[in-house]
């Protein structure tokens, strides 16, 4: 059955502070033409340059997708490409006051809420799809990571993830309708790490905007009352962050919003790093164990 393309009704925009870089900026999402694609655009540098949402452009991808196109870089792309891939938005501008876009709730729910508020647009040209008629297979047997394209005239995509961490462990989940299950079932899925990563990231220079109320941060290691003031010190950005050892496994006890959220999280970050091949993709996708890096060389 032919499809057609679509684009956003209207422009709509979010404010918030990036995750990684700690910046403030304001995301703006605005209906762009046939065959556009995703395209950011850093409207706080001279000239406002573009950088196309490609897989090509990829730059680095330590805890996110960076894509960059000569001094122009957005850092962690993986979460608004989600939302416009999982939502079937073909073309869309992304404007950006700052080089990330604000992480808000550390999901994809918020950029989706956005989106289906503008409403969608069909446009004139026909979709193109990436098909996969044979199978197509990435294995890094240091990770453990298998991924797998099977031939499918649709799209799902089935994901495990198996942490030897018994704080986590196993989990695994399914997406078989984008349409009617990406927006309540995936895009709220929150980004996680382990309590024994956290600071080690910090000192990476990264998670300057992280905090509990934007990432599941999973307990896997014993802190002292002295320690988790010391990491408290060194995450937050006015001194009022207080972190305690939850008792249901999460840093604050917060809770799920799934009880396979993270698995659920890592297929969300999957379709954002299948957007940067430039159209929807008709494939039975399998995937163990992914990461950005995995996604990327698959």
């Amino acid at each position: 059955m032919l499809t057609y393309q679509r684009t956003i009704k209207k422009e709509v925009s979010i404010w918030g502070t990036g995750l990684h870089t700690g910046k403030d900026c304001m995301i703006t999402f605005k209906p762009a033409p046939d065959d556009y694609g995703y395209r950011f655009v850093r409207a706080d540098m001279p000239d406002s340059p573009e950088i196309p949402a490609d897989i090509d452009h990829v730059v680095d991808i330590r805890r996110g997708t960076t894509i960059a196109v000569g001094d122009a870089k957005v850092h962690t792309t993986e979460h608004v490409l989600a939302a416009l891939y999982g939502l079937q938005i073909d073309n869309c501008r992304i404007e950006l006051t700052g080089p990330e876009p604000p992480v808000i709730d550390g999901s994809a729910k918020p950029f989706a809420e956005a989106l289906l508020s503008a409403g969608f647009e069909t446009q004139s040209s026909p979709r193109n799809y990436l098909v996969i008629d044979e199978t197509v297979e990435y294995v890094d047997d240091a990770r453990g990571v298998h991924i797998v394209g099977l031939p499918l005239d649709d799209f799902r995509v089935t994901i495990m993830i198996d942490y030897k961490n018994p704080a986590l462990g196993s989990q695994h989940t399914g997406l078989f309708n984008a349409e009617q299950e990406f927006a309540r079932e995936f895009a709220p899925a929150r980004t996680f790490c382990f309590l024994s990563e956290v600071l080690d990231l910090a000192n990476q220079g990264l998670i300057k905007g992280g905090d509990i109320d934007n990432a599941v941060v999973i307990v896997d290691t014993q802190m002292t009352a002295q320690e988790l003031a010391d990491l408290s010190h060194k995450l937050s950005k006015n001194g009022t962050m207080t972190l305690q050892l939850g008792e249901n496994g999460i840093l604050n006890n917060r809770e799920l919003r799934f009880a396979n959220e993270p698995a659920r999280h890592k297929l969300l970050d999957l379709m954002g790093d299948l957007a940067l091949i430039g159209m929807p993709v008709k494939a039975q996708i399998l995937a163990a164990r992914p990461g950005h890096a995995a996604n990327v060389e698959f």
